[in-house]
């Protein structure tokens, strides 16, 4: 392939960035392991080349390639160049790269808490790249920090600046590790799998604030994501990886329309779409296996001299439904919604008022022994892989550890279960012994919907189950999910910002705002015939799988009441009203 074909560009064109027989290699008890093999593509000044592919693949390897961040001394580079501008980067040492990391090339990585540090407030992290690279004097930071958070649209940025990673969201966290990135300014902006874990409204925002950087700075992108509406809504031109290697560069138009190659063509047929999934009639048996009434979750928010309480956090306000045998629930909204926390609630993560019965039992005031065999029935995937899975022990270990706390099995009898739970999620055997920093991202989330499933439970928590997986290993663990719930009436509380997957696999669906439902009913109602303002503008900013339709940029949200409120004061609730059968839409009490 000649380098014009390659580049999708006239030979006049200068790359702002150029890769050439790019190759690395990771270190293996059987030797070394090619991993990038042969890599080459320019990146043009205003350009977007979109990196995709399954888990695996090579994409988020190719970015730690060209940041120089590749764990040393399990990889290197072992052949090929890579230039920024007149500058060779292959073969770079670490302090002359750290001159270049956020103020030439920026990076915004997969998992935000594991990339961000849990020691120090947002407003030190983003002021200290600010300071780093002279960006503005050392005064002027902290309204530099603020203003790149309101540009994001936090809620709250003053209140967020003080907080610390884990205090935020899923979402909140992904958007301040964008405000590091984009704090500098950088020429090359590489987004690996930038929008993963925010809903479609933050996520279409996020979009077009990087378009308006193209726009007014001329970035270029190399976009790294599974999500292949993003592909068509952001690329102009497509690599599709397999295994190291590059099996198709092309225009999108042309990836979407005529793909040359069988694993693009799968990997399209793979991707949901929404409205493609047909009719559901409504199910749930009778019985319900978990109810819900009246939920409320509040936080304390501490200040002053002595760190009194001086307010609360109404995260949860009210929420009450019921999940039958059977079942899929979805949860959709924001992030800060309250929908992870709904599913922390069932678990007694957090504390809460209300009732929650779960298979008939009433969980409000169990003891720690008590709700031992409560939670054999309920189980959590949770949103972030890579914090939920212990660093220090195999991944075999820790899917067959609730095995062993619950006493369910003992000696061959557990490894025999990990290796079917193991071939059940798609992945082999061989890996029980690693670690969890030796899979990608989306490996990682499918040992942990393995360890869900380890005790057979009648009921799972999948918060953001599928948003690190590729778009064909995606539909494979929802047709596994779809295989349980058939064989063994599996109940699911699916908690997901994708409106295709939602789309795909609920039965009803449960639309939520600063802890508030504003919409419910069945899956065809709600989505298809959406009548909250709200859940209109959710539906009007997912990506269509389509570069010829592109989707309109999403208006400014109207401001949105602070869920923080004094001690005295009470949360204005909401009612829901019938429009259809099962179908309830809010309005003001």
């Amino acid at each position: 392939m000649t380098p014009d074909a390659v580049n999708g560009r006239g030979a006049d064109a200068r790359p702002a960035l150029s890769v050439r027989d790019l190759t690395v290699q990771v270190a293996t008890g059987a030797g070394g392991k090619t991993v990038l093999d042969g890599l080459s593509f320019d990146l043009f000044p205003g350009e977007t080349l979109a990196l995709a592919g399954e888990s695996g693949s090579g994409k988020s390897m190719t970015a730690l390639a060209i940041m120089g961040l590749l764990p040393r001394p399990m990889a290197r580079i072992t052949g090929g160049s890579i230039r920024l501008g007149d500058r060779e980067l292959a073969g770079l040492g670490e302090r002359p790269y750290r001159a270049i990391r956020a103020r030439r090339i920026s990076m915004i990585f997969q998992e935000p808490m594991t990339s961000l540090n849990p020691l120090m407030t947002v407003e030190q992290q983003l002021c200290e790249v600010l300071l780093e690279h002279d960006m503005c004097l050392s005064g002027e930071a902290p309204a530099r920090a603020l203003k790149l958070l309101e540009d994001l649209q936090l809620t709250d940025p003053e209140r967020r600046l003080g907080q610390y990673p884990h205090e935020l969201s899923g979402g909140m966290r992904q958007r301040v590790m964008i405000a590091i990135a984009l704090a500098c300014e950088p020429e090359i902006l590489i987004a690996d799998e930038p929008t993963t874990a925010l809903d479609v409204t933050v996520q279409a925002e996020i979009l077009d604030l990087i378009r308006l950087l193209q726009t007014d700075h001329g970035t270029a992108v190399l976009m790294i994501t599974h999500d292949m509406g993003v592909v068509a809504e952001m690329a102009d031109r497509v690599i599709v990886m397999r295994e190291g290697t590059p099996e198709e560069i092309a225009p999108v138009g042309q990836i979407f329309a005529a793909p040359r190659s069988a694993y693009a063509r799968q990997l399209l047929a793979a991707v949901p779409r929404l409205g493609a999934a047909p009719a559901r009639a409504p199910k749930g048996g009778a019985q319900s296996i978990v109810e819900v009434e009246d939920l409320s979750v509040r936080f304390d928010v501490t200040g002053g001299i002595f760190n009194r309480t001086v307010a609360r956090l109404h995260a949860v306000e009210g929420v009450s439904f019921r999940i039958g045998a059977g079942e899929t629930l979805a949860l959709v909204g924001e992030s800060g919604s309250g929908k992870s926390t709904i599913g922390k609630a069932l678990l007694g993560l957090v504390p809460w008022g209300g009732s929650v019965r779960i298979d008939g039992q009433q969980t409000k005031g169990l003891s720690r022994a008590a709700m031992r065999p409560v939670l054999r029935k309920i189980q959590m995937v949770f949103q972030d892989p890579g914090a939920s899975l212990d660093a220090r022990m195999t991944v075999g270990e820790q899917v067959v550890e609730p095995l062993r706390v619950h006493g369910l099995a003992q000696g061959t009898e557990l490894m025999d279960r990990a290796e079917f739970l193991f071939r059940r999620v798609g992945l082999s055997a061989d890996m029980l012994a690693r670690y969890p920093h030796e899979f990608s991202g989306g490996q990682r989330q499918r040992v942990c919907i393995a360890r869900a499933l380890s005790l057979s439970p009648r009921v799972i928590v999948a918060d953001e189950s599928v948003s690190a997986l590729d778009v064909s290993v995606q539909a494979q663990v929802l047709e596994l999910l779809q295989e349980l719930q058939d064989a063994d009436g599996l109940s699911y509380l699916f908690i997901s910002h994708d409106m295709a997957v939602i789309d795909q696999v609920a039965d009803r669906v449960m639309v939520l705002r600063l802890g508030q439902v504003m919409e419910e009913g069945p899956r065809d109602a709600v989505l298809h015939d959406p009548r909250h303002p709200y859940t209109k503008r959710l539906l009007a900013a997912v990506p269509v799988p389509d570069p010829q339709r592109a989707r309109a940029l999403l208006p400014p949200a109207p401001e949105a009441p602070s869920p923080v409120l004094p001690l005295d004061a009470t949360m204005r609730r909401v009612t829901l009203t019938p429009v259809a059968d099962g179908h309830r839409v809010a309005g003001w009490s």
